[in-house]
């Protein structure tokens, strides 16, 4: 597995990018039990995985499309849309949902525009949503980048998104 994916870059062009992705099938040898790791590596090359990209994998691996998209749709770690800059996860988990999570959710859709699963315009924030995020004690829970913000009420989210933007 000779293949940096630390010297890919979202600047590089389209055909860099591709050539890579190719590189990264070969050094997997198009082996069908590499799948997992052929679309991580996807993943970091693109940003996301594209429905061209999959069907790039698709061919060089000499897989149906079928397999090759239900997999990557059967993962939440994958995505085939492009995401932001920032992850904000809003807790959902029983404690949070009773402390407020709801509210906090709803807050951060009208602040940023989107619903779960979406990214802004901008491409600067994607909305998620999860079961726990390990701050039942805490709760409601929101977590930005892996940075976990306990006791958020909805009047604090602007700041606090303020300090991505």
């Amino acid at each position: 597995m000779g293949t940096a994916i630390a010297c890919a870059s979202l600047t590089d062009t389209p055909e860099q990018r591709r050539d890579l992705l190719l590189s990264v099938i070969e050094d997997y040898d198009r082996d069908r039990s590499n799948l997992i790791q052929v679309l991580h590596m996807a993943q970091a090359i693109y940003g996301h995985l594209p429905d061209e990209v999959l069907r790039t994998i698709s061919a060089e691996m000499d897989l149906p499309f079928s397999e090759v998209s239900g997999v990557v749709s059967f993962y939440s770690y994958f995505t085939t849309k492009p995401r932001g800059r920032h992850t904000v996860q809003v807790c959902l988990g029983t404690a949070c949902y009773v402390r407020g999570g709801k509210k906090v959710l709803d807050t951060l859709k009208e602040l940023l525009g989107v619903d779960v699963g979406q990214t802004t315009p901008d491409n600067a924030f994607s909305l998620e949503v999860k079961r726990c995020i390990g701050a039942c004690g805490l709760a409601p829970a929101v977590a930005i980048d892996g940075t976990v913000y306990r006791r958020v009420a909805p009047g604090r989210l602007k700041a606090i998104l303020g300090k991505y933007e």
